[in-house]
């Protein structure tokens, strides 16, 4: 499996950078988080091998992410299986040789609210909790020059080569690490992203801090995350859950998110979208059987969540590192 991932081109790319050596004892650190692994490791890297070798003749990582190519009817019908082997898929679509995976999060939807306000032609990427690789993907698409995703969930990183496994030479990793694994202050990248992240941590403001080490002088954050409405004093704290979400800490206004954002050193702190997440952008699919938003929220009542709170609401600020 480490074969697979590739690391030794993740160290080329990064000749230069205080991530360079690294990336010499990546090998070496994964192969011991392999030993602990997660219990349906195994099965996840047996879908991944199970994926039929298929010829791939287009990839358009720029309106979705779709590959296509000549598939005959039991070879698709191998993919789908081993695809389904990595049942739930939550970011996405994707459309793999026509096997369209309908996954939990209408994650295209995001991208092309946020995407209109970037500029991340020839960038080096780091993107934090990057989940199955999906926004990954539309940053190559966007002309990014390499894109480097972190996120500890094992089965995010299977579904990831999946996809990988198609487009070996595309210039993307995906590291099954925490932010806090990375060498102090890598200050490698030219664009952070941090995407449903924030509201997980019960420090914020450090973890704004460690996204600002990872930046370049002059490099961009783009930050997403669950606000609520309020001025640069709001912060909701859930007593216990919210939207079922026991990880969930602080949900700032977006006028306090950007005070943070100052005061963690970053300038040019500006909010380039905030949209209340619909039940027809997050819901169940054959591809995630679990419960969704549509759980979530008050019955009768989609401005509440079941716990009387607000409803999602998501904002993307920008800002930068000077």
């Amino acid at each position: 499996m480490i074969d697979l991932l590739a690391y030794d081109a993740l160290r080329q790319q990064l000749r230069g950078t205080r991530l360079e050596d690294w990336c010499a004892r990546l090998p070496a650190i994964l192969e011991e988080r392999l030993a602990t692994g997660h219990g349906d490791l195994q099965r996840w890297i047996g879908a991944v091998e199970a994926l039929p070798a298929l010829p791939l003749e287009h990839a358009d990582l720029t309106s979705r992410v779709g590959l296509e190519g000549s598939c005959d009817a039991g070879q698709q019908a191998r993919l789908r299986a081993a695809l389904q082997g990595l049942i739930p898929w939550r970011k996405g679509p994707f459309s793999l040789f026509g096997v369209d995976i309908d996954t939990e999060w209408r994650s295209d939807w995001k991208w092309q609210r946020v995407a209109p306000h970037l500029d991340l032609a020839g960038k080096r990427i780091l993107d934090v909790g990057c989940g199955n690789g999906y926004y990954m993907w539309r940053m190559l698409g966007a002309g990014a020059d390499s894109v480097v995703g972190v996120d500890p969930n094992w089965l995010f990183l299977c579904q990831f080569l999946a996809l990988k496994r198609y487009l070996p030479e595309a210039k993307t990793w995906h590291l099954p690490l925490a932010l806090e694994e990375l060498p102090e202050k890598p200050e490698g990248f030219d664009t952070v992203f941090s995407m449903g992240v924030l509201y997980h941590r019960r420090a914020p403001i450090d973890h704004l801090l460690s996204l600002k080490d990872c930046l370049v002088r002059g490099g961009e954050l783009v930050l997403e995350t669950l606000v609520v409405e309020g001025d640069e004093h709001q912060v909701l704290v859930p007593e216990d859950r919210y939207a079922q979400m026991r990880n969930v800490w602080f949900l700032p206004s977006v006028a306090a998110l950007e005070r943070w954002l100052r005061r963690a050193g970053f300038v040019d702190v500006r909010c380039v979208d905030v949209n209340v997440t619909g039940l027809d952008e997050q819901r169940s699919t054959e591809w995630m059987r679990f419960q969704s938003l549509p759980d979530f929220l008050a019955p009768g009542d989609p401005s509440r969540t079941v716990e009387g709170l607000p409803a999602p609401t998501r904002a993307v600020l920008l800002a930068r590192k000077p």
